[in-house]
């Protein structure tokens, strides 16, 4: 069991850049895969980037190439998402997820989740 929480979203021109960060409870931390998801009004929520539980093997949806960053520091219990570039189309409720199974694209590999973060994107 892993408790998650995000934090770092907020209100951000066009061209900005943010840091989220998601804190995970429990000592077992390093054996989880994570992953960020996110969701759009009206929209599912959907694969943004994953990391392996050692951070050797990273995952991005294509939208984000080049402008979001995963990373993990597993002495701190904390993944994070760097995401630069920002354009409106970035705006949703960002999710945090963990899976002590290998690390995936989908969120049905995902069984824990953290309450969400919003980021907005103003034009």
């Amino acid at each position: 069991q892993v408790s998650l929480v995000e934090s770092g979203g907020g209100l951000v021109q066009a061209g900005g850049s943010l840091r989220l960060s998601c804190a995970a409870s429990g000592r077992t931390f390093s054996s989880y895969a994570m992953g960020w998801f996110r969701q759009a009004p009206g929209k599912e929520r959907d694969f943004v980037a994953a990391i392996s539980w050692s951070g050797g093997d990273t995952y991005y949806t294509d939208s984000v190439k080049g402008r979001f960053t995963i990373s993990r520091d597993n002495a701190k219990n904390t993944v994070f998402l760097q995401m630069n570039s920002l354009k409106p189309g970035d705006t949703a409720v960002y999710y945090c997820a963990a899976s002590d199974g290998a690390v995936g694209i989908t969120r049905w590999k995902y069984p824990y989740w953290g309450q969400g973060t919003q980021v907005t994107v103003s034009s």
